[in-house]
């Protein structure tokens, strides 16, 4: 099988109802807002999946994470400013190679996958991100690019 990072339904309606704009909003408030069903999918399997998800946030933590060092990197758990949990999302490193999952359902993890396969996952979600940020008037550098 092989983990994906689907998401679908991307907006900013939390923007535009506290009455701000892409432009005017800073870039924690863009982070945040930017939403959208997220599911993890291992093949056709669902790992994980929430609806109005902080997708540019997590785009953003899993780009700076890429960008550690191999000898510093160490697991992903990502820490959002939408959840008082830890780890909604998070990568670990098994015998087998990486596997995706969640705090909120601990016991179900995608398959391992290699390192090359994990990132072009990742890479393949941040870049779609960065896409839809930029379809809502943001400017996708919010997303550092990989």
């Amino acid at each position: 099988m092989a983990v994906m990072f689907v998401h679908q339904k991307a907006g900013a309606p939390d923007l535009h109802r506290r009455g701000m704009r892409p432009e005017t909003a800073s870039p924690d408030v863009l982070l945040t807002d930017v939403e959208a069903d997220l599911v993890i999918r291992d093949g056709d399997c669902v790992v994980w999946s929430e609806t109005s998800f902080p997708v540019a946030e997590l785009a953003c933590a899993l780009t700076y994470w890429l960008r550690q060092p191999d000898d510093e990197r160490g697991d992903f758990a990502f820490q959002s400013m939408s959840y008082a949990e830890v780890g909604a999302v998070r990568i670990e490193e098994s015998a087998g190679g990486w596997r995706v999952g969640s705090v909120f359902l601990p016991d179900t993890w995608a398959a391992p996958v290699g390192w090359d396969f994990l990132v072009a996952a990742i890479r393949q979600f941040v870049s779609s991100v960065r896409q839809d940020v930029a379809d809502i008037g943001i400017d996708p550098a919010l997303i550092p690019a990989l």
